[in-house]
């Protein structure tokens, strides 16, 4: 059996003949430019999110870029995120001159640990973008305190958790704003790069929208200088259409981790139990028992918020490497997020940091695998997922 990490043609014969006639429909108007589809799209998500505003733009990546240079953030300037994240987090701060400052995750959640932030804020500390990582919202209320009392916006990194929840708020309406990326494979994903951003405030908004267009308001007359970084109306003609199946395709993947959660303690593997004093480290829970404290582990994903949408679904092991290839072996096709953190990226070598300043980055690096997550991925298909690892467990050095 040979099982995909994400099957896209799959969910495009679902729905491919409205996906047709919603891209007709703009090759027949002629209006790829903005137009009535953009702002169908922005209106749709806007509701969705649970936010007075969104303005669509040309990539996720984008999205971060945008807001940072609304805040008029830039060089001498310090932005405070998590090094465990994909580059576009850490890359957009760098691209506006800024210093990204990093925090370390909670291992648990893979999202930023909130009680190590106040003492990474300095004089210079103008933003905060927490992560919310593989599908499941960061700790926003610690996070939203400190930004009232020191000052700071919070642009929520959403890209992975559109319509996830915690304490009833949706990702990317509690912050300042909220970035989202309608990259392929994403839950709701376009037909190539496309992004939002979503916020409650009308003044940020317009902001964004002029600087989108190249800071032109009105046409042709710049007080500021923007960008190109509108979205493609065919990118939300797709958007909209998947949009209407968004939720459905939430409950399947949360049925297909309920199902991988069943499997894994049905095989008899070996599922690390987080509340066991051999996982205890640093004062928090690590989900893999340390080195030479009894064999390698399975840290199933803990859901920690109210709706943990699972973009993906990652498991803990210290005998990653070898498992991925043996899987492969199989026909199962799994991926590493993220393998190397951003304090270890080359191109950020500038910051000084080193092995070792963010252990827990640098574990969940060394330790995660996404398994097939997809909403069609039938319970056939979970089952020898699981049933491959159990085979091949005991072999793996």
């Amino acid at each position: 059996m040979n099982i995909p990490l994400l099957d896209l043609k799959a969910q495009y014969r679902a729905i491919g003949s409205a996906i047709d006639q919603a891209v007709l429909e703009v090759l027949k108007s002629q209006q790829f430019i903005m137009g009535p589809k953009v702002q169908e799209c922005e209106s749709a998500i806007a509701a969705y999110s649970q936010c007075a505003h969104a303005v669509g733009v040309s990539s996720g990546t984008d999205a971060l870029l945008l807001c940072l240079m609304a805040e008029g953030i830039g060089p001498g300037d310090e932005v405070i995120t998590t090094p465990y994240t994909f580059f576009a987090t850490a890359g957009a701060v760098a691209r506006t001159g800024a210093t990204p400052v990093f925090v370390d995750i909670d291992p648990i959640s893979y999202n930023i640990r909130t009680s190590d932030i106040e003492a990474r804020i300095s004089p210079r500390t103008r933003a905060m973008i927490p992560v919310h990582l593989y599908g499941q919202m960061a700790d926003l209320g610690p996070i939203l305190d400190l930004a009232e009392r020191h000052k700071l916006i919070v642009i929520e990194d959403a890209a992975q958790a559109i319509g996830a929840e915690d304490q009833g708020w949706r990702a990317g309406s509690r912050g300042h704003y909220g970035c989202f990326s309608f990259f392929p494979s994403k839950n709701l994903g376009a037909a190539g790069d496309a992004g939002m951003v979503v916020t409650q405030d009308a003044e940020r908004a317009m902001r964004l929208q002029r600087l989108r267009v190249h800071g032109a308001h009105p046409k042709y007359y710049h007080e500021v200088i923007g960008g190109n970084f509108r979205l493609d109306a065919i990118q939300a003609a797709v958007v909209t259409v998947k949009l209407r199946h968004l939720d459905a395709w939430t409950e399947a993947r949360q049925q297909n981790a309920a199902r991988y959660d069943k499997f894994f303690r049905e095989y008899g593997l070996p599922v690390a139990d987080t509340s066991h004093p051999a996982n205890q480290r640093r004062g928090g829970s690590s989900p893999v028992a340390p080195p030479g404290e009894g064999e390698p582990q399975i840290f199933l994903p803990k859901v920690t918020t109210d709706r943990h949408i699972f973009n993906q679904y990652v498991i803990r092991t210290a005998r990653r490497d070898a498992l991925r290839e043996a899987l492969q072996k199989c026909g199962v096709s799994t991926e590493i997020y993220y393998p190397v953190p951003m304090h270890k990226q080359q191109c950020f070598a500038y910051l000084g940091h080193q092995t070792g300043d963010f252990p827990e980055s640098e574990a969940a690096a060394a330790e995660s695998l996404a398994l097939p997550i997809y909403p069609e991925l039938i319970e056939a298909q979970a089952r020898f997922v699981v049933q491959s690892i159990r085979e091949c467990w005991d072999t793996l050095a």
